[in-house]
């Protein structure tokens, strides 16, 4: 099992759930995030000026079976991608073991309900 984090532009959002949940990801988590990248700049709006620095992001947690870890990098990818800088960036990680709550049920087994 792989733990895959991603940060999204936040307009990308819907985008990328849609095209997560059209490819068989049905569970994620996700907040609201904001980080610091390198670009440092203000931009000017009706005469008031706006540091453009920190930048609001959507953060996505999904555990999935290894089977399905380059689908949903590449479904990731592809929904976010805008082709500018700041598209986000993701990150995979193992998950050592997972448990149903509600069954008991281990590994594998407990990301899916089976037919």
């Amino acid at each position: 099992m792989k733990k895959i984090e991603a940060i999204i532009r936040k307009t990308k959002f819907e985008e990328v759930k849609d095209a997560l949940h059209d490819n068989g990801i049905e569970f994620f988590s996700f907040w609201d995030a904001r980080g610091v990248g390198m670009a440092r700049q203000s931009r000017v709006y009706r005469g008031v000026a706006y540091d453009t620095s920190t930048i609001e992001r959507i953060y996505l947690s999904i555990v999935v079976r290894d089977i399905n870890l380059q689908k949903t990098i590449d479904t990731i990818t592809a929904s976010a991608r805008t082709g500018e800088v700041g598209d986000g960036k993701i990150f995979i990680s193992n998950i050592h073991e997972s448990i149903r709550i509600r069954t008991g049920e281990a590994g594998d087994e407990s990301l899916y309900i089976k037919d």
